[in-house]
């Protein structure tokens, strides 16, 4: 441990890990919609990961945010820290338990019946949109950031939103109301975290 803090420090661990943040949320999508139509026991694995694996890797980058944004309104800026964490870790927990059940199937048939944390996406998607819908304001009023970023971080949000309400209302995963935004969001997030870190 002592070894990694000589190396990086804190915020570049956090610029390493917005990248495989946008990795990892990309290759959810690839896996949820896609890898799940053809093979459905690997596609609910491998989202499982990926859905884990972006809640963890995206929570270092939220307290990233949160330090160089709280200067311009502290108040809203931990509001913003707030949702965004319980987004990222419900993500993770989601994934978890998906992980779970995709490992170790349970005997009765639990296949879609909602995470009971995360019910559709609630935290994942809904919770996590507004953090980083909030977040995506604050850097618009930055002159740390660039704007363009701002609005990426926007568009991103309105598409995590649009994704959450899609699975609350929808449910199936090849509905073009869900396909879209998730495999565009993920485009989204590789860019995005690239240009953040």
């Amino acid at each position: 441990m002592i070894f990694i803090k000589l190396i990086f420090s804190f915020e570049k661990w956090a610029g390493i890990d917005s990248i495989l943040t946008g990795i990892s949320a990309f290759l959810y999508a690839l896996s949820f919609i896609i890898i799940s139509q053809n093979n459905p026991e690997l596609g609910s694995l491998l989202s499982a990961l990926f859905l884990t694996l972006t809640g963890f890797f995206s929570v270092k980058v939220v307290v990233v945010l949160y330090q160089r944004l709280k200067g311009l309104d502290e108040s809203w800026a931990f509001w913003t820290l707030i949702f965004a964490l319980v987004g990222a870790f419900g993500s993770a927990i989601h994934g978890g338990y998906d992980l779970a059940n995709a490992i170790n199937p349970p005997s009765e048939n639990i296949i879609g019946l909602p995470s009971q944390i995360d019910p559709r996406g609630l935290l994942t998607f809904g919770v996590a949109s507004i953090g980083l819908g909030f977040f995506s304001w604050l850097i618009t009023k930055s002159k740390e950031f660039p704007k363009n970023l701002g609005l990426l971080g926007a568009i991103s949000a309105t598409l995590m939103m649009v994704l959450y309400l899609g699975r609350l209302i929808v449910l199936s995963p090849i509905d073009p109301i869900i396909v879209w935004p998730a495999l565009i969001n993920g485009r989204y997030f590789i860019f995005g975290w690239e240009v953040c870190s």
